[in-house]
C-alpha cells in the first residue's frame, strides 16, 4: 500500500499487537509512529511503554518507518495533537490508526481511494472508518458526508489539518455569531452542547485530555465534511480499565463489529452532508459517551452564561496555572 499510515500509541501492547496485525496485512510503504512517554508516577509504565514500542520493530516487509517517541509523558491531548503536527510535516495524506482501534482489511483500500479522489476537493477534510448508526441496506452509495469527524481510524491532508489549532482561536469571534447555528440548523441541544465544549477547549486546550474537540472545531470553521462509510470499519477494543474516555465495557460503541466494504466504491452523485445521519450521531454516539456530573454540567453553564471578556481572563489565568511544574505531570 503506497498511502502512508501513522500509529499513536502508548502503553498496552497487548492492544498494539492487535491494530500492529492488521497493519502488517496491509504492508505500508510508510510508517510513522507517534508513542508518548511513561508518567513517572506510575510504576512499571515506563516497561510496558518500552514492549509496545518493541512491537513495530516487527516489521517483516519493505517498510520506511518514522518515529516520533517522547521521552516524558505529554498527555493523550497534547501527544496525539503534537504527533500529528509532526505527521503532516513529513507527508502530505496519511492513514491514521490508534492503538485499541482495529481496522477491518478494507478500511486501508477505502482510504487509499478516497484519499486520492478527493484530494483537490477542499470542500472534504476528513475520512472516517468508523459508522455506529447507518445500515447500508437501502443505501445507493457506499457511504456518505457528514459534519462529524469521528476518528477511530481515519485519514486526511496536510491542506486540511494545517487549520488545526489546539486553543480554538477563532471561537470567541464566532461564538456569538449565528456560526453554530448554521451548521447545526434547529438542534438547539446540540447548539447549546458544542457551545460548552467550544468553551472548555478553547480554555484548556490540549491540556486536559483531548485533541479531536479542536480537531472537530477546525472543520467546522472551514465548513468541511468528513466522509462516513457505509458499513462499520473499525472496531474499539479499548473500552477497559485502562482507558482515559473509553472505560465502560458496556458502552454500545465497545468493540463494535465491523463489516466488509465493497469494491469498487459507489460515489455519491453530488458533495452534500446527511443532516438526519448527523442527528442520529450526536444523540446515539456523541451524547452517549459524554456522561457528566450535575457539578460538570452546571460549572459548563455557568461558563457558558459569563461574558466573553471574563472568559478570555479565566483561560489567561487558567493556562498561567497549567505552566506551573505541579500541572505539568499527567495524573
Amino acid at each position: 500500500m503506497r498511502t502512508p499510515v501513522a500509529f499513536i500509541i502508548f502503553n498496552r501492547p497487548d492492544l498494539t499487537s492487535q491494530v500492529f496485525a492488521e497493519i502488517a496485512r496491509a504492508r505500508p510503504e510508510k510508517l510513522l509512529v507517534i508513542a508518548d512517554g511513561p508518567r513517572p508516577d506510575r510504576e512499571g509504565e515506563d516497561a510496558k511503554c518500552a514492549a509496545t514500542r518493541a512491537i513495530v520493530e516487527r516489521i517483516d516487509w519493505p517498510c520506511t518507518i518514522l518515529k516520533n517517541y517522547s521521552d516524558v509523558n505529554l498527555g493523550c491531548g497534547h501527544r496525539p495533537a503534537t504527533g500529528l503536527r509532526w505527521l503532516f510535516e513529513q507527508v502530505e495524506e496519511a492513514i491514521i490508526l490508534e492503538d485499541d482501534c482495529v481496522p477491518h482489511p478494507t478500511f486501508f483500500p477505502f482510504c487509499e481511494e478516497l484519499l486520492d479522489h478527493y484530494r483537490d476537493d477542499e470542500r472534504v477534510m476528513h475520512i472516517s472508518g468508523d459508522n455506529f448508526t447507518s445500515s447500508k441496506k437501502g443505501n445507493v452509495c457506499d457511504y456518505f458526508f457528514s459534519y462529524y469527524p469521528i476518528s477511530w481510524g481515519w485519514a486526511t491532508w496536510r491542506r486540511a489539518f494545517q487549520h488545526y489549532d489546539s486553543d480554538i482561536n477563532l471561537w470567541p469571534m464566532l461564538r456569538n455569531t449565528g456560526w453554530l447555528a448554521e451548521i447545526l440548523v434547529g438542534n438547539e441541544k446540540a447548539i447549546s452542547y458544542w457551545t460548552r465544549i467550544f468553551d472548555k477547549a478553547h480554555l484548556e486546550g490540549d491540556r486536559n485530555g483531548y485533541w479531536d474537540f479542536q480537531w472537530l472545531f477546525a472543520c467546522w470553521a472551514q465548513r468541511g465534511l468528513s466522509i462516513l462509510p457505509g458499513v462499520n470499519l473499525i472496531s474499539n477494543i479499548g473500552f477497559e480499565a485502562r482507558g482515559t474516555h473509553t472505560r465502560s465495557p458496556s458502552d454500545q460503541r465497545a468493540n463494535f463489529p465491523t463489516g466488509e466494504m465493497r469494491f469498487p466504491l459507489k460515489h455519491p452523485p453530488c458533495v452534500i452532508r446527511r443532516r438526519d445521519e448527523d442527528d442520529l450521531i450526536f444523540n446515539q454516539v456523541v451524547l452517549a459517551g459524554r456522561r457528566t456530573t450535575l457539578y460538570q454540567e452546571l460549572r459548563s453553564q455557568v461558563s457558558a452564561a459569563l461574558p466573553t471578556p471574563l472568559r478570555e481572563s479565566m483561560r489567561s489565568l487558567k493556562a498561567g496555572l497549567f505552566s506551573h511544574p505541579f500541572f505539568t505531570k499527567d495524573d
